[in-house]
């Protein structure tokens, strides 16, 4: 038997890393777990909102499309006649107070730099929904009860947020990389054991496809939730719409054009996904950090890279998009796709399900 001896000097030296991260994980377990039983006995108090609160999140780091989701769900209460308000923690965001009015539905009272390039995102696609952000979520509740008379509350990355009661547990999970490598924080993706998916009423599967040969839920899952109890979704490009133009471009313009694209969010080869869904001819693509603060330099160099390969566009997504509009001057085509958070069949039964408990 013959020994790679290099590659296994390269197994070895990441070990002691890979064991410290582990005991880090476990650690990091045990606290999330007693914190879990210390509010399920009322050792913790949790507190109350004077209407319906809905919990959108997931259990893993990274992107999921809680945001499209959130955004679907405050429309749809919106248009059954509820008075809601979507409550975030704007993570972030530099806001160092208690209560943070992002939107009152009609305007923006706050930069993304306050509040965080989520909320923001939102209350730039939610007219006639107030935005708050709060770290106390039930501060934020409570504001938006008094100020906008709410009843109908979303809390926008809520699953992890015990302190507050809810009424309704939605869970997203990626359909193309659920659970990481099944480990905790730090060594892995999950901010909870994934026996935290039992709080769940429903599951979404996100960034869904229908040719997927291989069930993305393990069976323990599966036997804790029939199949009226979980759903399929996938984000949908909408428009692109560049820099210095009035008016959007249908998202089919795309196809066959030779871009550069870039991104910020939590998994970005999401925008490269859906470029090449698209018809897009994606050149280069560069991926920054989640929440990423762009500073000129950052997008200066995109540019000059752009040129040298004698391209026109640089293309990115709305979340990244809030960030940057300030430093787009009008040297070249900087632009956004934006998308929507669409349930692929069964949206009756979906909306149905919260219904049945408001």
């Amino acid at each position: 038997m013959s020994i790679n001896w290099m590659a296994a000097q390269r197994y070895f030296s990441r070990f002691p890393f890979s064991v410290f991260l582990a005991g880090l994980s476990v650690a990091y377990g045990l606290g999330v777990r007693m914190r879990s039983i210390a509010y399920d006995r009322g050792l913790i108090r949790q507190w109350e909102l004077p209407g319906f609160v809905l919990s959108v999140g997931n259990i893993t780091a990274g992107g999921t499309g809680k945001t499209p989701a959130v955004i679907m769900i405050a429309q749809w209460a919106r248009d059954q006649g509820h008075s809601v308000c979507v409550l975030s923690r704007g993570y972030g965001g530099n806001y160092k107070g208690d209560v943070l009015e992002v939107s009152d539905g009609q305007k923006i009272k706050a930069s993304w730099a306050e509040c965080g390039d989520e909320p923001y995102l939102m209350a730039r696609k939610l007219h006639g929904i107030p935005v708050v952000v709060a770290r106390k979520r039930y501060l934020g509740g409570n504001y938006a009860h008094e100020r906008f008379g709410t009843n109908f509350f979303i809390l926008d990355d809520g699953y992890q947020h015990l302190a507050l009661k809810r009424d309704f547990n939605l869970l997203l999970i990626d359909s193309r990389d659920p659970f990481g490598s099944d480990h905790l924080l730090p060594w892995g993706k999950l901010r909870e054991p994934i026996s935290a998916i039992c709080r769940a009423d429903v599951i979404i599967l996100s960034n869904f496809d229908s040719a997927m040969t291989v069930d993305p839920l393990p069976k323990t899952v599966r036997a804790r939730f029939n199949d009226s109890k979980i759903f399929q979704g996938r984000h949908m490009p909408t428009e692109v719409v560049f820099s210095g133009e009035k008016d959007s471009i249908k998202p089919q313009w795309l196809r066959g054009k030779e871009v550069a694209a870039f991104a910020g969010i939590g998994k970005p080869e999401g925008l490269r996904e859906t470029l090449s869904r698209l018809g897009a001819k994606i050149m280069f693509f560069y991926s920054f950090p989640d929440h990423h603060i762009y500073r000129q330099e950052d997008i200066q160099r995109l540019i000059e890279i752009a040129k040298k390969q004698n391209l026109k566009y640089l293309i990115t997504t709305e979340k990244d998009w809030v960030k940057i509009k300030a430093l787009i001057g009008d040297e070249f085509q900087i632009g956004y796709v934006g998308i929507r958070f669409d349930l692929l069949g069964r949206e009756r039964d979906f909306f149905k399900s919260i219904k049945e408990r408001v």
